[in-house]
């Protein structure tokens, strides 16, 4: 490949959507972010950012001498990547979202394509107080949109995790209403989502579903004949034995309907089914509850 079929360096270009991303979603950007993510000098992240300023996007970031860092200017509009809060979040928990990347680039890979489930998107105000809140370990004070409660309802939460659970960002939090740890729809937070000077009094230490782990041992279904059962394990990397996954206790009802296993391990049409747990009795009894809205937060406040 010729060196004037890349629109920009691949390397720069990483830099620059992670400039772009914290900026975004953090709302301070300073050449720290770019000197830690890529082992490069001061001088280097400095000519980036005055770079990415003069030729990418002119205006977009504005310097504050008070915050000592560059800040998304009001009309910024992201350039090299999509503004929504799923990049930040990726980066976040570290893993490397380059798809996009392909299809601005033609650097002779076959043809791919990722595949995303819809969910609804919350705004950058929303997911930096979140970030913010989880970062300083604050008390934050959001409305919170429910199926049975459409309108709201005012909440205090402590968060401390933000959560990927294949349907959507949660923040992992104490509701002081409840006296109870949930997952929280980042999407459902609206209104003026305010961070606390209080700290948080229950933390990610006091969680004792988040911190206990499990292990779900999966097996092909044994309804399939012996030929499927065969293909089943080689699609999931199944041995003689059954495949232990190990998952935090608090994770795991998300966690079963990914594998295609009802969050109890028994109920659900089992023709359907291609794997089954050799161990569902196991299972912590509050996941087996006909009614898990009763038991746990985690189900109840994502519905």
């Amino acid at each position: 490949m010729k060196k004037t079929e890349w629109p920009i360096r691949w390397d720069l270009l990483l830099r620059y959507r992670l400039l772009e991303i914290v900026a975004l979603w953090e709302g301070r950007l300073t050449t720290n972010h770019i000197c830690h993510g890529f082992g490069i000098g001061r001088q280097q992240a400095s000519k980036d950012i005055n770079t990415y300023l003069r030729e990418l996007a002119p205006g977009n970031l504005v310097y504050d001498r008070h915050l000592k860092g560059y800040i998304p200017a009001p009309d910024f509009q992201p350039v090299v990547t999509r503004g929504e809060p799923e990049e930040y979040l990726e980066l976040a928990c570290r893993h490397q979202s380059l798809s996009d990347c392909f299809e601005n680039l033609d650097i002779g890979l076959p043809d791919s394509c990722v595949v995303r489930a819809p969910c609804g998107q919350a705004s950058p105000e929303v997911t930096r107080a979140v970030i913010t809140a989880c970062r300083q370990k604050r008390k934050l004070e959001a409305r919170y949109l429910t199926l049975e409660n459409p309108d709201g309802e005012t909440l205090v939460l402590e968060p401390h995790t933000l959560v990927m659970t294949g349907q959507g960002w949660h923040v992992r939090a104490w509701n002081d209403r409840r006296q109870g740890f949930g997952d929280y729809r980042l999407s459902r937070l609206t209104g003026q989502v305010r961070v606390a000077r209080d700290k948080s009094r229950h933390r990610e230490e006091h969680d004792e579903r988040w911190n206990r782990m499990i292990s779900l041992k999966v097996q092909p279904a044994a309804g399939l004949d012996a030929a499927s059962r065969r293909l089943v394990c080689a699609d999931y990397g199944i041995e003689d034995t059954p495949l232990e996954v190990r998952c935090r206790e608090a994770m795991a009802p998300w966690l079963l309907p990914m594998l295609g296993l009802p969050s109890g391990g028994r109920e659900g049409d089992i023709d359907n089914c291609q794997l089954e747990l050799s161990n569902a009795d196991a299972l912590p009894a509050w996941m087996k509850a006909p009614d898990r809205r009763e038991t746990s937060a985690t189900q109840a406040d994502t519905v």
